[in-house]
């Protein structure tokens, strides 16, 4: 990669390095150091630099290793980067192979009792006294673990030149309200940086210099985003069962729910939220609470998607709209519960047995998991079916920096609802009849005070008037509409995004969190001559613009984050004509797609 990708490495010694690099903090899972961190990464975005914070976390409650990684680019490249440029090893479980992992040039910054500097004699090593300074910041021993965490935090941002008023900034906000908690934090990081002042002479390249990016923008992670989503699309019902790495999308929810939908005269809340006893029944009481007229969702992950089958087809057949969420993680079975993936993409598209096949839409950034998180409701009412929205545990629990999410201008659209006076009018209603010619019934609510508004559901055999039937040309009747109004919904779900080069021969297709290591990789492409042009699917069903697209391209890299290349396969198996221009780029190993990992992958195939 050193012909496509500047390694910094080398430029130890040569001159700073400014505004370029990645840390990552190696701790014990439950030490507390989850605040320190933050603190560090937002107190790089305040100086006004691009940043993005990555947490890699056992499933385990507490005492495993895990790694948090900030990456710091000037250029707003907020993927993961492959290379770590500065360790702080603060685990011993994990320090030597922590250490042995880093390229020649990398900084160590290290408790002096782990003697790192044994291990690896090429990376520049700053050992610190932290359990002599944790002495220092408290008597109380556990304290002391804690403000260890702030001590690191002091010794980086002096070897780094971070902005110290950004730092008390930063751990102000973090400890909002707790004015005992923000003083000890706050003479912690001083502990560290003055020692750090006074003992280390600084003998490496990176430092941060402040810059303007960052103005006006947002850190959050996409589970809240999808979170405020919700609120915005006026959702009422809540049913879920918790499952990482979904939880905390509910968990965000209700927090919002609580402060915004509750009846100012009464008190009383004007939502409801239920915690299930599995999964099966979140998405029962989902589709009940659709079908009764609310808006209604459940969220969850891959196991919960499989346990939702039956009643995800249920939901397709009876025609009941509701909204879930899907976090995704590594499987099968319980795979790595706190590792990232797109593997639910296929099983998802078709869950349920029988002919069944389900509108997803694909969110690609923090502000795309809000905006069609209100999608999806619209959706949902509109085709009155289940929608999904698959994000996953990179875009759905991680820091991402984003521009503001504009507020929704547009008015709630119930579909197809015909109220009583709209019964009188038409003069008769048949439930499952395609009046419109789009496959898409009209539908009443319970409770609408009308003779004609009353119908039957039932997830066996049914006719347009919704009456029982098994009869064949019946059944084939109610099949040939539900893939009618399947097909409707092409012109409706999200446009894929598209961005194009003059003269581009090679194409790339990607979707959900790959877009930022694609777009990085687009860049390092270019600088070694492979021109690309870029097409990012936002929902399924495909629409027109991913035919074209592969069409006007000789060889298309579709880019995904699972073993079997299945949004390749579900391609090819639309537009078989098409598949051989087709190749598979596949990242399953649960880490964040980089973007050298895809760059490597089409020089590759390029060179053949």
């Amino acid at each position: 990669m050193k012909t496509l990708v500047a390694d910094s490495k080398e430029k130890l010694g040569k001159g700073k390095i400014v505004n370029d690099f990645s840390i990552q903090v190696a701790t014990v899972n439950g030490s507390g150091s989850q605040s320190s961190n933050n603190v560090l990464m937002r107190s790089i975005f305040q100086m006004g630099i691009p940043v993005s914070g990555k947490n890699l976390f056992p499933s385990n409650i507490a005492g495993l290793p895990t790694w948090f990684t900030i990456r710091v680019n000037k250029d707003g490249y907020i993927a993961r980067k492959a290379e770590i440029d500065i360790l702080v090893a603060m685990n011993p479980q994990t320090a030597i192979d922590d250490v042995k992992a880093l390229t020649p040039g990398s900084v160590c910054v290290s408790p002096v009792e782990l003697k790192l500097d044994a291990i690896r004699s090429d990376v520049k090593h700053y050992q610190v006294p932290f359990s002599e300074l944790a002495a220092k910041a408290s008597d109380n021993l556990k304290l002391r673990k804690l403000l260890t965490n702030m001590i690191y935090v002091g010794v980086v941002a002096e070897l780094l030149n971070i902005s110290h008023p950004e730092i008390e900034n930063a751990i102000t906000k973090q400890f909002e309200g707790k004015a005992k908690a923000i003083d000890l934090n706050l003479n912690a990081v001083k502990l560290g940086r003055e020692w750090a002042k006074e003992n280390l002479k600084k003998e490496d390249a990176y430092t941060v210099e402040p810059m303007d990016k960052t103005q006006g923008k947002i850190i959050i992670d996409g589970n809240a985003a999808a979170a405020l989503g919700c609120l915005f699309a006026g959702v009422t019902v809540v049913s879920w069962y918790p499952i990482t790495p979904s939880s905390s999308l509910c968990e965000q929810l209700i927090d919002y729910l609580k402060e915004y939908r509750i009846d100012k005269e009464t008190g009383k809340a004007t939502f409801a939220v239920v915690q299930a006893e599995d999964e099966l029944a979140a998405i029962g009481m989902s589709l009940g609470a659709g079908w009764a007229g609310a808006r209604s969702m459940t969220s969850t992950s891959g196991p919960g998607i499989s346990l939702m089958s039956e009643f995800a087809g249920y939901g397709y057949f009876t025609e009941i709209p509701t909204v879930v969420f899907d976090v995704q993680r590594v499987g099968p079975s319980t795979g790595m519960p706190t590792r990232t993936s797109q593997a639910d993409l296929t099983s998802t598209y078709l869950l349920s047995h029988g002919d069944t096949k389900h509108i997803i839409l694909l969110p690609g950034s923090v502000n795309e998991c809000y905006e069609l998180a209100l999608e999806a409701f619209e959706l949902a009412e509109k085709f009155q079916t289940p929608v999904f929205v698959l994000t996953d545990l990179d875009l759905g629990m991680n820091n991402w920096m984003s521009d503001p999410f504009a507020y929704p201008t547009k008015p709630i659209n119930r579909g197809k609802v015909l109220d009583a006076a709209a019964l009188e009018k038409a003069g008769k209603f048949e439930r499952y009849k395609d009046v419109d010619g789009d496959g898409i019934p009209y539908r009443t609510l319970p409770g609408t005070d009308h003779p004609l508004a009353a119908y039957f559901t039932r997830g066996s055999g049914h006719t347009e008037k919704a009456t029982y039937t098994e009869k064949p040309e019946d059944y084939v009747n109610l099949m040939n509409r539900l893939e009618k109004k399947f097909n409707t919904a092409r012109q409706f779900v999200p446009k894929p995004i598209l961005s194009e080069s003059d003269d581009a021969k090679v194409g790339i297709i990607a979707f959900g969190s790959s877009h930022f290591a694609v777009e990085e990789s687009r860049d390092e492409l270019k600088a070694a001559g492979v021109n690309t042009s870029y097409l990012r699917i936002r929902a399924l069903p495909f629409t027109a613009e991913l035919k074209k697209f592969v069409t006007d391209h000789e060889r298309v890299y579709v880019v995904e984050q699972n073993r079997d290349g299945q949004m390749r396969d579900l391609i090819a198996l639309e537009m078989p004509e098409l598949a051989t221009k087709l190749r598979s780029i596949r990242h399953y190993d649960g880490l964040p797609l980089d973007a050298s990992f895809v760059t490597e992958a089409v020089i590759r195939e390029e060179k053949k």
